[in-house]
């Protein structure tokens, strides 16, 4: 069972490299919801850190991967809320 676990954390993680692409690329954030992506990343980390306390790797690995990945996308919703 372990394995859908881990196909479904391969499938909602990687989801977010085209967003993080895209904004990267253009700079354009003004479609991005700030508030959504605060909740959203803490959220995240919350599961990262569930994962990590009873040692479920695939909810570990997954949410820490996407906190990256979210969180580079938050950077650059408040970087760009700056200028």
């Amino acid at each position: 069972m372990e394995w859908i676990g881990f196909a479904a954390a391969l499938c909602t993680t990687f989801a977010f490299v085209p967003q993080v692409i895209h904004t990267w690329k253009t700079k354009d954030t003004s479609g991005i919801s700030l508030a959504m992506y605060i909740i959203f990343v803490v959220g995240v980390s919350l599961w990262a850190v569930y994962g990590l306390l009873v040692h479920d790797w695939p909810i570990a690995s997954a949410n820490c991967t996407v906190l990256f990945l979210a969180g580079s996308v938050l950077v650059l919703k408040l970087k760009s809320l700056r200028s």
